[in-house]
């Protein structure tokens, strides 16, 4: 009967050498955040934040419990 156990080297399990490696897919995640996190922001999405940061802060909503934590 086949045994259902790792054979890992000096005594460990294969555990220990899963968590040093990384897995295959993690390199493509990896370069595909960071394509991601390099693009710059479009037009319109730089506009809006314009636009939303000249909002006076009066206008917002207040903290919650009734405190203005805008001071």
């Amino acid at each position: 009967m086949a045994s259902n156990h790792s054979q890992g080297g000096k005594g460990g399990s294969g555990a220990g050498a899963a968590q040093r490696r990384a897995p295959e897919w993690a390199d493509g995640l990896k370069q595909l955040y960071d394509s991601v996190v390099e693009e710059d922001l479009p037009d319109s999405f730089k506009d809006l934040l314009d636009r939303l940061d000249g909002i006076p802060a009066a206008r917002g909503p207040a903290a919650p419990g009734g405190e203005d934590t805008n001071q």
